[in-house]
């Protein structure tokens, strides 16, 4: 974990000096790290939107380029913290094409992950919608959730199917533990070894 500067520090420190001790302030529907990850995500959508013609916004360097802003398109986008409303940028002549929200993703990395863990758990698809709910609020179609376990379900019945070896080597590691006195205090040491040794 990287330490902070006394700068982000200092910025960490405004935003939560009106937190109450409620976690829904922080986590919950509209609170602090929801709206965070939102404008970040917006944030880095206009700099793609930069890069990609050339020029800021109402710079007027951009004036007979060729191809200019043309406002934005609502997108709802699924993640672990739940649904994310965001307004992705698009340009006159529809040839933007960003990289960290593509267009026609409708989810975030770590979603997958999450319902194939949950499905591999043994939940159906109604428990895995009713849990992704409950502990991030994010609505998540059954189709959806079908969609993700399915195209890990070949991967799975391959690998159950697959032909095992004859032999697989195990290693049992053991140690008896006893309790001895060294320096005034009573610590438990393992001791390795084998059969009768100890």
């Amino acid at each position: 974990m990287t330490e902070l500067t006394d700068k982000q520090q200092a910025l960490l420190d405004e935003l939560l000096k009106d937190f109450k001790g409620d976690a829904r302030d922080l986590f919950g529907e509209g609170g602090l790290l929801k709206t965070i990850g939102k404008r970040a995500l917006e944030a880095a959508l206009e700099g793609e939107m930069t890069h990609h013609l050339g020029y800021p916004p109402h710079d007027p360097s951009g004036r007979k380029s060729g191809n200019s802003r043309n406002g934005r398109t609502a997108k709802r986008l699924e993640s672990e913290s739940g649904s994310l409303d965001l307004a992705v940028p698009r340009d006159r002549n529809g040839s933007f094409e960003p990289k960290i929200v593509e267009k026609r993703q409708r989810r975030v990395a770590g979603l997958d992950e999450t319902i194939v863990y949950l499905y591999a758990q043994g939940q159906s698809t109604r428990a895995i919608r009713d849990t992704l709910k409950r502990l991030y609020g994010a609505e998540v179609s059954s189709t959806l959730i079908s969609e993700v376990t399915a195209s890990v379900l070949e991967e799975v019945t391959a690998w159950q199917a697959r032909p095992l070896e004859r032999v697989y080597p195990i290693v049992y590691f053991d140690a008896l533990f006893v309790k001895s006195r060294e320096e005034g205090s009573v610590k438990a040491r393992g001791l390795h070894g084998a059969g009768d040794r100890y």
